[in-house]
Protein backbone atom coordinates (compact mmCIF):
# COMPACT_ATOMS: atom_id res chain seq x y z
CA UNK A 1 0.00 0.00 0.00
CA UNK A 2 1.15 3.58 -0.64
CA UNK A 3 0.04 6.50 0.46
CA UNK A 4 0.69 10.67 0.52
CA UNK A 5 -0.95 13.91 0.39
CA UNK A 6 -0.49 16.85 -2.41
CA UNK A 7 -2.66 19.80 -3.49
CA UNK A 8 -5.52 20.80 -5.87
CA UNK A 9 -5.62 23.92 -6.90
CA UNK A 10 -9.21 25.69 -8.08
CA UNK A 11 -7.44 29.16 -9.22
CA UNK A 12 -9.01 32.10 -8.57
CA UNK A 13 -12.67 30.59 -8.93
CA UNK A 14 -13.63 27.06 -10.39
CA UNK A 15 -16.34 24.45 -10.23
CA UNK A 16 -13.58 22.15 -10.68
CA UNK A 17 -9.85 21.03 -10.57
CA UNK A 18 -7.80 18.13 -11.12
CA UNK A 19 -3.86 17.00 -10.32
CA UNK A 20 -1.64 14.37 -11.26
CA UNK A 21 0.10 11.99 -8.89
CA UNK A 22 3.30 10.31 -10.09
CA UNK A 23 3.38 7.06 -8.37
CA UNK A 24 5.31 4.92 -10.62
CA UNK A 25 4.76 1.33 -8.36
CA UNK A 26 1.07 1.79 -9.24
CA UNK A 27 0.23 -1.17 -11.15
CA UNK A 28 -2.76 -1.47 -13.06
CA UNK A 29 -5.71 -2.94 -11.13
CA UNK A 30 -5.10 -1.57 -8.15
CA UNK A 31 -7.69 0.60 -6.46
CA UNK A 32 -7.13 4.17 -5.30
CA UNK A 33 -9.03 6.74 -3.13
CA UNK A 34 -8.28 10.09 -2.42
CA UNK A 35 -10.23 12.53 0.04
CA UNK A 36 -9.95 16.38 1.26
CA UNK A 37 -7.23 15.81 3.81
CA UNK A 38 -7.62 19.37 6.21
CA UNK A 39 -4.96 21.13 7.19
CA UNK A 40 -3.91 25.15 6.11
CA UNK A 41 -2.74 25.99 2.86
CA UNK A 42 -1.73 29.58 1.46
CA UNK A 43 -5.23 30.33 0.20
CA UNK A 44 -7.66 28.48 2.26
CA UNK A 45 -7.74 27.32 6.35
CA UNK A 46 -8.24 24.23 7.87
CA UNK A 47 -11.93 25.33 8.21
CA UNK A 48 -12.29 26.19 4.79
CA UNK A 49 -11.57 22.28 4.13
CA UNK A 50 -14.65 21.35 6.15
CA UNK A 51 -17.04 23.61 5.05
CA UNK A 52 -16.96 24.10 0.90
CA UNK A 53 -18.84 21.41 -1.00
CA UNK A 54 -15.67 20.07 -2.90
CA UNK A 55 -15.75 16.00 -3.80
CA UNK A 56 -12.63 14.20 -4.72
CA UNK A 57 -12.10 11.13 -6.89
CA UNK A 58 -9.10 9.35 -8.12
CA UNK A 59 -8.93 7.65 -11.17
CA UNK A 60 -7.50 7.39 -14.43
CA UNK A 61 -4.81 4.82 -13.16
CA UNK A 62 -1.50 4.34 -15.85
CA UNK A 63 0.54 1.17 -14.72
CA UNK A 64 4.34 2.53 -13.89
CA UNK A 65 2.72 6.50 -14.10
CA UNK A 66 0.14 7.51 -11.67
CA UNK A 67 -3.32 8.55 -11.06
CA UNK A 68 -4.87 11.72 -11.46
CA UNK A 69 -7.24 12.89 -9.18
CA UNK A 70 -10.00 14.80 -9.99
CA UNK A 71 -12.04 17.60 -7.44
CA UNK A 72 -15.73 19.08 -8.34
CA UNK A 73 -17.44 21.62 -6.10
CA UNK A 74 -20.96 20.58 -5.49
CA UNK A 75 -22.71 23.62 -4.47
CA UNK A 76 -20.87 26.89 -5.28
CA UNK A 77 -17.24 27.30 -6.42
CA UNK A 78 -13.89 26.99 -4.73
CA UNK A 79 -10.85 28.63 -4.89
CA UNK A 80 -7.13 28.09 -4.19
CA UNK A 81 -5.39 25.27 -2.81
CA UNK A 82 -6.64 22.36 -1.36
CA UNK A 83 -5.02 19.75 0.84
CA UNK A 84 -5.72 16.01 -0.27
CA UNK A 85 -5.01 12.71 1.11
CA UNK A 86 -5.00 9.42 -1.27
CA UNK A 87 -4.05 5.80 -0.89
CA UNK A 88 -3.78 2.97 -3.34
CA UNK A 89 -3.21 -0.86 -2.91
Amino acid sequence: MAQGTTTIDFGSKATDASVAVSAPAITAGQLVEAWIFPGATASNTVDNHWVEQLKVVAGNVQAGVGFTIYGKVTEGWAHGVYNVGWVYN
